[in-house]
């Protein structure tokens, strides 16, 4: 056989292992692709050099995406954190439509990198980084998938909404800040934005769709499902990621993840309670500064929330019923303190009913009627213990109570004023009650008149020294009628006076019975 012949048998062998390698890799694409490992089609829409970079690299991608994840856990363990996220962007360039990287990256800046700086402002600033990076990257890619969009959900409910960094505080304020030129200072202005007006309002559109990524047709839909809801504070952020997840994962069944599902419904109903309890800003005229009060107003869509993820999720319903029993025995506690008596009540007696053969109150003690009232109840929250009868103790709690009362009614809030004042007296009446059924121990101390003690915390909040500013002084005296100079120490009127709105007090004798409902 000559050499040309030899050649010619050569190149056909060449071409047919070269067709069968075709074919082989065109099935290897296609598992490959249905098991979400790699990129088999060009990627939409992406930058060039990307673009080159998924085509060109083939399979070498994993290996050197493998490698620059070992080198950036190292520089991150050296603190070098600024060329770590380099790299980070590095790997999710060559592994895109890979979910976990972006997950994991994202995670790694908002909760391990952030908590490395002492100054908030930095760590407010890797956790924003976080948050764009599944945001604006990680979901362009990735629209469909599920994991994103629980990692969203997670940094607006856990890193920003709960009480576990420190920094809690000005990450709170910080979003606040931003959201508030779209939401108004109520939180819900969705009118401006879905039926802009100004050009201020256009533009404010295009910043939250194109900035922030977020919808204000489906934030509506979302407010009015589960709201109102306070778009200015990060839980209806969570909820509203988490509701984008969970319509992906219907719409796209075959690529979700069970766990993710999951997590995703548990974003929602644990945001849902972190709204009922923190999810009001109250704005204090008179330090100029906002406090965070629950919102009451979604009680009902919490208790469904609750329900709805125990029948969606029966295998962890004990779990999630034990969340929902605490959170109807709070709303009850919550709407006593706000004086909605009838509300209260119903709420009370629903969970009475849902959870028959649970005590109301924990560690219940067996001298203590087991179907105890709605009074004995938030006695009982005040105290901590109800058998517990340190005349300190219980000082110290009426006072507080009382002190609340009166912040309320010079910020206008007459319900709640109502409320604490009724609360203290009834804790007054319940421990007076309590020294004389042990009237024989000498421990048990008896409390002074209410009167006096209401009038010491008065004198102290009205002090021009040491008491509220002098506008809170002020609309105090007014709204109690109190008389004399507005700068004058409360001190100086009588040890017996009694504001005129006031409600009877209970008076240094001990009641006969308990408090009724």
């Amino acid at each position: 056989m000559n050499a040309r012949a030899k050649q010619i048998i050569m190149l056909a062998f060449v071409a047919a292992f070269l067709f069968a390698s075709g074919q082989l890799q065109k099935s290897l694409d296609r598992d490959r692709d249905a098991l979400g490992l790699t990129i088999s089609q060009p990627l939409q829409d992406a930058p060039p050099v990307l673009a080159l970079t998924t085509q060109a690299l083939g399979g070498f991608r994993g290996l050197i995406s493998n490698f620059l994840w070992m080198r950036a856990d190292t520089l991150q363990m050296n603190d070098q954190f600024f060329e770590a996220a380099q790299l980070a962007n590095w790997i999710t360039d060559l592994e895109p439509h890979y979910s976990q990287v972006w997950a994991y990256e994202g995670w790694n800046m908002a909760w391990n990198i952030s908590v490395k700086f002492k100054d908030f402002s930095d760590r407010w600033r890797w956790v924003t980084n976080g948050m764009v990076l599944l945001r604006d990257r990680g979901l362009q890619y990735n629209p469909d998938n599920t994991i994103i969009y629980q990692q969203l959900a997670w940094i607006f409910q856990n890193k920003m909404g709960e009480y576990l960094d420190d920094a809690n505080n000005y990450y709170k304020e910080q979003w606040a800040t931003e959201m508030n030129p779209f939401f108004g200072p109520n939180g819900t202005n969705f009118e401006a934005l879905l039926h802009p007006q100004t050009a201020e309002d256009r533009t404010n559109l295009y910043i939250l769709v194109h900035t922030y990524k977020i919808d204000p047709v489906l934030a509506e839909k979302v407010n009015e499902e589960w709201g109102p809801l306070d778009w200015r504070l990060p839980e209806a952020h969570a909820i509203y990621w988490a509701s984008l997840g969970l319509q992906q994962a219907k719409e796209h069944p075959g690529k979700v993840v069970p766990t993710d599902i999951i997590q995703l419904r548990r974003a929602t109903y644990q945001s849902m309670m972190q709204a009922f309890q923190h999810g009001q800003i109250i704005p204090n005229p008179f330090t100029g500064r906002a406090e965070l009060g629950p919102n009451l107003a979604i009680i009902p869509k919490v208790n469904d929330a609750y329900e709805t993820m125990m029948r969606e999720d029966p295998n962890d319903a004990p779990h999630i019923s034990i969340g929902h029993r605490n959170f109807l025995l709070d709303a009850v506690y919550y709407l006593y303190e706000d004086n909605r008596m009838a509300e209260a009540k119903k709420w009370y007696d629903y969970v009475g009913k849902k959870y028959p053969d649970k005590t109301i109150l924990e560690m219940q003690p067996d001298s203590f009627p087991r179907n105890i009232t709605l009074d004995q109840y938030a006695v009982a929250r005040v105290q901590g213990d109800v058998t517990d009868t340190s005349s300190d103790t219980t000082t110290e709690a009426i006072e507080g109570l009382l002190i609340q009362a009166y912040e309320n009614l010079a910020m206008g809030d007459d319900d709640r004023y109502a409320g604490f004042r009724l609360l203290a007296s009834k804790v007054y009446t319940v421990y007076m009650s309590k020294i004389d059924k042990f009237s024989s121990d000498v421990r048990r101390v008896g409390l002074p008149p209410f009167p006096d003690i209401n009038h010491l915390v008065l004198s102290r909040l009205l002090d021009p020294q040491n008491g509220l500013p002098y506008d809170a002084r002020a609309v105090i005296r007014s709204q109690l009628r109190i008389p004399g100079d507005v700068n004058a120490p409360y001190g100086v009127l009588s040890t017996n006076f009694i504001p005129q709105t006031a409600s009877p007090e209970p008076t240094n004798a001990p009641a006969a019975t308990s408090t009724s409902e």
